[in-house]
């Protein structure tokens, strides 16, 4: 199996560790669902492996504790309109209700 490259030095000794991607030089972690090409676009994937876009609706999967907050997102909350961006969170979202949110992909399913 041949691992991808770090998509921020680009270097080749990377190594998996659970379902991250690990860059021992630069020390970057990134996900298996969301890899940035080499044309800067980003290709994430939802928990069913569907491509997720820009403008795209969500269902969450998964009950979420919210960071800073005593309420939860709960299962089957609907989000719509997503942003996709490069890290860890890999969807930027509004969420009725709560506000402004950054999720991760594998906690969501495409509408």
């Amino acid at each position: 199996m041949s691992l991808p490259p770090c998509p921020q030095c680009h270097s080749e000794y990377t190594y998996q560790d659970n379902s991250l991607f690990i860059c021992p030089e630069c020390a970057y972690e990134w996900s298996d669902s969301a890899t940035v090409a080499d044309d800067d676009t980003i290709t994430v994937k939802d928990a069913n492996g569907n491509l997720l876009a820009d403008g795209d609706s969500v269902t969450i999967i998964k009950d979420l504790k919210v960071k800073g907050s005593s309420s939860m997102l709960k299962i089957g909350t609907k989000v719509k309109n997503i942003r996709l961006v490069a890290g860890d969170h890999n969807i930027d979202c509004k969420i009725d209700g709560f506000g402004p949110m950054k999720l991760k992909s594998e906690f969501v399913k495409k509408s």
